[in-house]
């Protein structure tokens, strides 16, 4: 008995040395090796694993980066939107390379179509999401590109950086937004942008998709772009296109003028964060409102103050 138990320790103790062995030899030949970068560059990522820089995660980011500055010898096109410029000159420094410095993007959302510029039409009863209610119809306001109100971006937000604002219905973007992605993932609708911040925060787009005629597009919405040309005609600089009755601002060409803003007849034009426009001042042609006046008295016809009295006979 006892030998039994000797001869079947013995066994898989042999077992599990030459499993050992070949197990020692396969991972020798299938060994991979990573560079200890990848650790250094993850750690100085904000861990946020939000997928904006356009990878599953900070890892895989960090893997990209470390690969791309060994075969490319740069890292252009690799950005961190969470961590931003900060982050990426660390980044650099980590890989040895020179960073360029981008501009500070934030989502902005192009519709307007709140509860007061296009009265609800139907009552949406069903699940609340925006992707649910994409399939089935075109909006309580029956602007098929617009808003649908139920929320999807906030929810993707991993930054508090959204919310729904009760009395108008939209989402509303606050400056913790970085840029992500994530809400513009998530909106069935492409309504929301990621667009630069701009000097001073300050920034002009046509808050609007709709790609319908103008007449249609207006009974939907007050405030809906009606593709009318006047801003194009308006903008120097060539940075406003008109396609499929829709104008669209290029905010690498837009030089914020304003000049588009005042000729829309619509106000589907927004400009966030600029100083109150000064009331235009009329100038008063003095001299000329003299000689009307004296024109005005000389024709008027004369009249009596005084009755005549005539004797009864």
């Amino acid at each position: 008995m006892d030998n039994i138990v000797i001869i079947a320790v013995s066994t898989l103790a042999g077992l599990g040395l030459i499993a050992a062995i070949v197990l020692y030899f396969v991972a020798s030949k299938f060994k991979v090796y990573e560079d200890p970068k990848i650790d250094e560059v993850e750690e100085a990522l904000p861990s946020a694993n939000c997928g904006g820089c356009g990878f599953p995660g900070c890892r895989a980011f960090a893997e990209a980066t470390v690969k791309s500055a060994k075969d490319n010898k740069n890292i252009d096109g690799l950005f961190c939107p969470v961590g931003g410029n900060e982050v990426m000159q660390t980044v650099g420094s980590i890989m040895g390379l020179e960073v360029e410095t981008q501009d500070p993007l934030i989502a902005v959302l192009r519709c307007n179509g709140s509860l007061a510029h296009t009265p609800p039409k139907v009552k949406f009863e069903g699940v609340s999401s925006c992707a649910f209610a994409h399939t089935l119809y075109s909006g309580e306001g029956g602007c098929m590109y617009g808003c649908l109100g139920e929320g999807d971006c906030v929810a993707a937000c991993d930054f508090d950086a959204m919310y729904m604002d009760p009395e108008t219905g939209l989402p509303v973007i606050n400056d913790k937004c970085t840029a992500c992605n994530a809400c513009v993932e998530a909106c069935p609708r492409d309504i929301i942008e990621l667009r630069k911040k701009g000097p001073r925060d300050r920034r002009i787009f046509v808050s609007c998709v709709n790609q319908e005629k103008g007449a249609p597009a207006k009974k939907n919405c007050e405030v809906a772009c009606i593709g009318c040309g006047k801003c194009v005609k308006a903008c120097k600089f060539d940075a406003i296109t008109l396609t499929n009755f829709l104008a669209y601002i290029d905010f690498e060409k837009c030089t914020l003028c304003r000049k588009c803003v005042e000729e829309c007849p619509t106000d589907a034009i927004w400009e966030v964060n600029f100083k109150p426009r000064k009331p235009k001042i009329v100038a008063v042609d003095t001299a000329a409102q003299d000689k009307e006046s004296a024109t005005a008295v000389a024709d008027k016809p004369a009249t009596d103050d005084k009755k005549e009295n005539t004797p009864e006979n």
